[in-house]
């Protein structure tokens, strides 16, 4: 009897321990005095822009010496079409990214009538740490902002995103019925981790999930390497509320979506068996780059292979969806080369070796073999194709080359 009340005892310390360390987390996370975050707000894009940047030079820790290139690829862009723009589309960068992601699909879009502008995502541009107070609704009243400026200047309206730009801008034009149409490059529908939902406790109580180590980079030149802890738990924000929305209602509008089977962020797979049920509309297409699905598909499944011996590549990564192989910084024989690849990571010499390294997503391995990120799309030009196609535009489904 006394071992059983010493047991109950020892329980109701236990969980009353646990709950003062939440309780005391969540008031210190409280207690912080919120940095300021990029200026929201403004009555145009030039506005927008224009404050946007001058916040970035003020607050940006720079990379490399050629701080106007940083600045291009790390703030908000416009491009006009040839002619009177009478569609335009707005594009959404993901989470530790920059608006510089979409440099090579924007011309795709312009050659085709598009009014083109990218967004910068608050806490994003500057330096890792601006993320920790920065919220989703942020995230959210950005996209919202510059979504109703674009339909004051074209009939016709779009949203892209990648990753969880992806999600923000599925979950507004989900909320929106005039938005026209949808491309999404990695969506993170889904993420391949069973326990994000933890994200949001977690980020009461460390601002890091691996902390910066001394001499270790935390950024590039054109994006975040490292993320604190609130950058996850507002990511699972935008991916919860988009799921919940498509089990409700699913996007009856036009849609690409493209995903890599070994993408080591997302449960593509998952998200490949929900698409025609939360995309039914016949225009719609989704690119797999992967191995052939188990499962039957539909036509609107467009399936390409991933692992390319020659060019290297054992598997597609998360986000070389985005560029063409002729990209100077990204492409085949760009300067930007992520040698960071898990416990594999090969040692700076074999890096550079060019002839010698393969390409892969996060982590991968194979005996005998030395592999990097890959940072390009060797299908990209057939990609744009088949985005033009989905988008109303010019051109036909073909085949790759």
């Amino acid at each position: 009897m006394a071992l059983m009340r010493s047991a109950r005892l020892s329980r109701s310390r236990y969980w009353r321990s646990l709950y003062m360390l939440i309780l005391l987390a969540f008031l210190s996370a409280c207690s912080r005095t919120p940095a300021s975050i990029t200026p929201l707000g403004q009555p145009t894009f030039a506005r927008y822009q224009q404050e946007t940047t001058r916040w970035v030079e003020q607050h940006r820790r720079f990379q490399t010496l050629d701080k106007a290139l940083e600045l291009t690829w790390n703030t908000p862009s416009e491009t006009l079409p040839t002619g009177v723009a009478r569609k335009g589309i707005l594009l959404v960068h993901g989470l530790g990214d920059s608006p510089g992601s979409f440099t090579d699909i924007i011309p795709a879009l312009t050659q085709r009538g598009f009014l083109v502008r990218t967004v910068l995502l608050p806490g994003h541009g500057t330096q890792p740490a601006d993320l920790m107070p920065v919220s989703v609704e942020d995230w959210r009243r950005v996209v919202a902002e510059q979504a109703a400026l674009l339909h004051q200047e074209v009939g016709e309206v779009y949203l892209g995103g990648f990753s969880t730009g992806g999600n923000l801008v599925l979950e507004y034009a989900l909320q929106h019925p005039d938005i026209q149409g949808l491309v999404l490059f990695s969506p993170a529908i889904r993420s391949d981790e069973p326990l994000d939902f933890l994200a949001p406790l977690l980020a009461s109580v460390t601002d890091w999930l691996r902390p910066p180590r001394p001499g270790q980079p935390q950024q590039i030149a054109t994006r975040y390497l490292r993320v604190p802890t609130n950058g996850f738990a507002q990511f699972y924000y935008s991916s919860a509320n988009v799921r919940h929305l498509l089990a409700k209602n699913p996007y009856d509008k036009p849609v690409l979506m493209v995903l890599a089977q070994h993408d080591s962020v997302l449960d593509t797979a998952a998200m490949l068996a929900q698409f025609d049920k939360a995309f039914p509309n016949p225009a719609s297409r989704v690119i797999w780059y992967g191995n052939p699905p188990a499962q039957p598909v539909s036509e609107r499944v467009l399936v390409r292979a991933d692992r390319l011996p020659e060019w290297r590549i054992s598997q597609f990564s998360h986000m070389s969806v985005l560029f063409s192989p002729d990209n100077p910084l990204y492409g085949r024989t760009g300067s930007l080369r992520l040698c960071s690849n898990g416990p594999a990571t090969p040692t700076a010499n074999d890096c550079k070796k060019r002839e010698d390294v393969w390409y892969s997503d996060w982590s991968y391995q194979e005996p005998g073999k030395t592999h990097i990120r890959l940072t390009f799309n060797p299908y990209f030009d057939w990609q744009n194709q088949i985005m033009a196609s989905v988008l109303n535009s010019e051109g036909a489904i073909t085949a790759a080359p």
